[in-house]
């Protein structure tokens, strides 16, 4: 624990699971109203020994993620995402997180993930020739199906088929099984076959058979004219030992990506459609724009700077249901954070999804309102006042990527359609998992916007 000499104020928990079953039971209702209730600095207990302090001022979690960073590991639950992603870029630490990072990052640049847009719109547009006006459709399944899509022909190009839906059930499975295990004090061997334990490494050689098969074959058959990203990770050489990736670690970069480029994004565009149908005054002014800009034509590359309304409805769709709702890093090293010491196997949370609803920084934090990022709202703020990205040398790699994704897609399908839940939905609840994402889906009715 701390060993400063004002205790840290927390809600007192039970005698032995502490704040555990609360937290369980609503991760984000709890996490807001202790911050609210005792303060920028909470300490929570999980289980008999796990000491956690939620963080909620901006210059101490810039001191976590940032300047004091060394001082700091992955927390349990990203280490539990190792049993799906492995060591990539998203669960390594030290030396290995910064070597796989120089390697990865010339394949993120701008003008690189530029020549993915064309793809989008053309995947986007497959998808809506299946959609008919007045049809009900679980949209939280189309925006994964299609998200999964692009990063399947971003990753492997064209002509990957076997083996790929495959890929999306494994990697549903594997993520509901972290979320569960990163979230429990009792910590069961995979060696015990319990049900999830037998489900979670099935699915784990799915990935490995279907992704290691895949890159065998293009070692054994590479193409220089072959852009996709894939091939960029097998060629990527480290600038200072002149050495590339084994399979495993382009395995476990592959499986990181995947996660991250269509998990993460589907959840985002998902949450934006039920915010748009709740919001009509932004619906119309997000179709207004889109009228205005594309006048009925197809999205391109070129058109996002101009596409300023859009971009704002994704970045606030990110404030108000972050993909990301939590970060949690461990103490591995003695570390004074905002006056106070942590000692090593301390936790450190910082919630984006509290910072974001922080009436502190925001007005109206509850409120959808894009218009709030017109103007220079993120100078106003502090820096770790919205970082849906997370931040420091850890902060998203593929955040350009992610961006560019959401709003070529919201343009592609907003300029046809427009979408409404169905009457006989369930209350719209967001569900913290691994990400953050509408429980049990969301069924909303197609409009035609134009007859």
């Amino acid at each position: 624990m701390s060993t400063t000499m004002n205790p840290i104020p927390g809600p007192k928990g039970l005698p032995f699971s502490g704040n555990l079953f609360a937290f369980r039971k609503d991760p984000l209702g709890f996490l807001t109203k202790v911050q609210r209730e005792y303060g920028d600095v909470v300490y929570i207990r999980f289980g008999p020994s796990r000491h956690v302090y939620l963080i909620s001022d901006p210059e101490q979690i810039k001191d976590i993620l940032l300047t004091k960073q060394h001082a700091f590991h992955k927390a349990k639950g990203l280490q539990t995402a190792k049993a799906v992603v492995g060591e990539g870029i998203l669960t390594s630490e030290g030396e290995k997180h910064m070597r796989q990072r120089r390697l990865l990052q010339p394949s993120f640049r701008k003008d690189r993930i530029g020549q993915y847009a064309e793809a989008m719109v053309d995947y986007t547009e497959h998808m809506l020739q299946t959609w008919r006006p007045g049809e009900t459709r679980i949209v939280t399944e189309d925006m994964m199906q299609l998200t999964l899509d692009i990063i399947t022909h971003t990753m492997f190009g064209t002509g990957i088929t076997s083996g790929i839906n495959e890929i999306g059930r494994a990697i549903e499975v594997g993520m509901k099984y972290v979320s569960h295990k990163a979230s429990s004090f009792l910590d069961i061997p995979e060696s015990i076959p319990t049900k999830s334990n037998v489900e979670f490494k099935r699915s784990a050689q799915t990935l490995d058979r279907v992704i290691l098969g895949i890159i065998e074959e293009r070692r054994k058959k590479p193409d220089a004219n072959r852009e996709d990203l894939l091939s960029m990770l097998l060629e990527a050489r480290d600038e200072e030992t002149g050495t590339g990736m084994s399979d495993k670690q382009v395995r476990d970069e592959v499986m990181t990506i995947f996660l991250a480029g269509h998990e993460t994004t589907a959840n985002t565009l998902s949450w934006t459609w039920y915010l748009l149908s709740q919001n009509p005054e932004a619906e119309q002014k997000f179709h207004e724009e889109l009228d205005r800009v594309l006048g009925g034509r197809r999205p391109t590359h070129d058109d996002i700077d101009q596409l300023k309304y859009t971009r704002q409805i994704v970045w606030e769709s990110m404030r108000v249901y972050p993909a990301v709702w939590a970060v949690n890093r461990q103490v591995v090293k003695e570390v004074e954070i905002g006056g106070r010491l942590y000692k090593p196997g301390d936790t450190l949370m910082m919630s984006q999804f509290v910072m974001h609803r922080n009436p502190k920084y925001y007005e109206e934090a509850d409120r959808f309102l894009p218009e709030r990022f017109e103007g220079d709202l993120l100078k106003q703020i502090p820096q770790f006042g919205y970082f849906p990205f997370g931040g420091g040398p850890r902060v998203c790699i593929g955040n350009h990527f992610a961006l560019m994704e959401a709003t070529l897609l919201l343009a592609t399908i907003g300029s046809r359609y427009k979408l409404r839940l169905a009457p006989d939905h369930h209350e719209v609840r967001p569900e913290p998992l691994v990400t953050l994402r509408p429980k049990n889906g969301l069924k909303m009715v197609v409009t035609a916007r134009k007859e």
